[in-house]
């Protein structure tokens, strides 16, 4: 039976060998595994992941042919439109990241006890298997339902990203919400600007749509900036937070006592992000390699099918 997580704390010591940082590679189907491309077939969490994009490519689409392009100021629509549209890409870029990353997956089954002897454990020491994905769970490691695998430092799990936010993606899922709470709050500017320029001009010239056409898609765009601003600002202040407390959304909704050393907040942040503060921590493409994601896809294709 599943312990409680309570008692899980009290009572179970983990293994050396199953730190967070650890993996399982004892046999090469699980090895081969950590080469393919993560993606999870979720239906809830593609329709998500979809719709997502296509809001970022109408708010692009408005901004761009709605109120840039018609305007007469040169310079104003081409500082307005380069920035948005990088804001855009570096959005975009972090949201695929976060859903094709590993989240950090125990790998599934390596409860075996060929592996429980290797461990050589001592008398009395105990190790904590998970009963849904028949792992062996390492501290703070929690199974997620839909992904199916029990994740490190598992946050929690996104339908808009289609994946777990976990030890390994938490980095590219705080720079999709910046970077979307950014271009947000940009298009709501835009939209003011405008609505106050096409009023001032009596809607003559205003755009190359129709007065009733362009009211109808800045509304939209003003309602879809609105909502996106308020929940990615949000989701972006508590992800900052908890790693800062070096804690989990799932550990602080359930209580959890912490039993590990706490890391202080640079700590945390420099364990996320990586290394001392500079631009490669707002930078989505650092680490990413096109050569190897390809060697990846030709090696088996997506490794789940959930």
């Amino acid at each position: 039976t599943m312990q409680s997580s309570g008692h899980r704390f009290r009572d179970v010591e983990h293994h050396p060998l199953l730190a967070d940082n650890d993996s399982y590679d004892s046999s090469s189907s699980e090895a081969d595994m950590a080469e393919r491309v993560w993606f999870i077939r979720d239906g809830c969490g593609m329709v998500c992941a979809i719709m997502t994009w296509l809001l970022v490519v109408y708010a692009d689409f408005v901004v761009t042919f709605v109120m840039l392009l018609p305007s007469k100021d040169f310079w104003y629509s081409v500082i307005n439109g380069v920035l948005f549209n990088c804001l855009a890409v570096l959005a975009l870029s972090s949201h695929l990241r976060t859903m094709l990353t590993d989240p950090g997956a125990v790998p599934k089954g390596n409860a075996t006890k060929e592996y429980m002897d290797n461990l050589q454990l001592k008398p009395g020491e105990v190790i904590y298997k998970c009963p849904k994905c028949c792992s062996i769970k390492p501290e703070r490691a929690h199974h997620c339902s839909i992904c199916k695998r029990c994740i490190r430092k598992m946050d929690h799990h996104c339908p808009w990203v289609n994946n777990c936010v976990g030890e390994k993606n938490q980095r590219f899922f705080v720079l999709f919400t910046m970077y979307i709470a950014l271009i947000s709050a940009h298009a709501l500017i835009l939209c003011g600007f405008q609505f106050f320029s096409c009023v001032r001009g009596q809607w003559t010239e205003c755009s190359d749509f129709s007065p009733p056409v362009t009211v109808i898609l800045m509304i939209f765009l003003c309602l879809e900036g609105f909502l996106f601003l308020t929940f990615t600002a949000v989701m972006f202040g508590t992800q900052i937070h908890s790693i800062c407390n070096d804690e989990t959304e799932i550990e602080r909704l359930k209580s959890e006592k912490p039993t590990w050393e706490r890391r202080l907040r640079w700590e945390g942040m420099k364990s996320v992000f990586g290394g001392q503060p500079s631009l490669l921590w707002i930078n989505p493409f650092a680490g990413f390699r096109i050569r190897r994601l390809l060697l990846r896809a030709k090696k088996g294709g997506p490794e789940f099918s959930v």
